[in-house]
């Protein structure tokens, strides 16, 4: 599908120091974010249809996709019965035991799910969650986050919108993890000025994007 593409020219009838809000993937001239900074113009770049409907089930439960490689097999099984107690519908993209699997496979299911809107947000396993937050945000659209205690947790979601959520399940303790993924969820983005911040976040990626 083909991109929309921001040019100079589209600036031109655009008031100096006021916003302009484009979809989400679009591209961006070099001489269109030079005209923009010159004059003080604001571009934003608008959720898509997906992200801005909460993904819900049948029964109005939020979907929390889940996801896990063999060293966050056990971690991802506890936190899965934690979600269905608080009212949360869980949708497991695996692994379903403790063979070893690759954790780019997972992290790139769980992103696509919250991505597509098949998930309200995800949440990524494995032994560290360095590597399965890295292949998540390979994802346009994706922004994993690799908390680790509450203030983590609350930042990422306050500052940063943070979308998926990743954890090491052997450097935490699992009522550690249980609390971060409770603070995690239950925080809203604090929009303001980290709203322009995770805009100019969507802004790289489109510039970076293939055409």
């Amino acid at each position: 599908m083909a991109r929309s593409v921001l040019t100079i020219r589209d600036l031109e009838a655009t008031p100096s120091g006021s916003e302009i809000v484009v979809p989400r993937g679009t591209i961006v001239t070099d001489l269109a974010r030079e005209e923009a900074r010159n004059r003080s113009i604001t571009i934003r770049f608008e959720e898509s249809e997906s992200a801005s409907v909460e993904a819900r089930d049948s029964t109005g439960s939020r979907v929390v996709a889940i996801g896990a490689d063999h060293g966050g097999f056990d971690l991802k099984e506890e936190l899965k019965t934690y979600l269905t107690q608080w009212g949360y519908k869980v949708l497991d993209v695996g692994s379903f035991n403790r063979d070893p699997v690759d954790y780019p496979d997972l992290a790139e299911s769980v992103a696509n799910a919250v991505v597509r809107g098949d998930a309200w947000r995800g949440i990524i396993l494995d032994s560290a969650g360095i590597g399965s937050s890295i292949a998540a945000n390979k994802v346009p659209g994706a922004r994993a986050a690799l908390c680790y205690d509450r203030a983590t947790a609350r930042n990422s979601r306050e500052h940063n919108d943070a979308n998926i959520l990743s954890l090491g399940a052997r450097l935490i303790p699992a009522e550690v993890a249980r609390e971060v993924v409770a603070v995690w969820l239950d925080t809203p983005f604090a929009g303001g000025r980290h709203q322009r911040r995770v805009d100019k976040i969507s802004a790289i990626e489109a510039r970076h994007a293939k055409p």
